[in-house]
């Protein structure tokens, strides 16, 4: 628990890691969501954070795949 703790401190370069992370995961979720018009997929990926988790399932299960760029 202590671990955990000193990951999120302010201070920590794992905590900036850890936001940057997140950040360009839900970037590239929420560009497919809106994209595919998946209206219900980009509310939740953009009031839901889970650090990465939710947006890895939904690009990699739910969204269209597309014929030309893969991600």
């Amino acid at each position: 628990m202590n671990e955990v703790m000193q990951i999120l401190q302010t201070d920590s370069p794992l905590f900036y890691l850890l936001i940057a992370w997140a950040v360009v995961w839900k970037g590239i979720a929420l560009w497919h969501a809106a994209r595919n018009r998946q209206l219900v997929w980009y509310i939740a990926l953009l009031i839901v954070n889970t650090v990465g988790i939710l947006e890895i399932i939904y690009l990699v299960f739910f969204r269209r795949k597309s014929k030309g760029v893969a991600l």
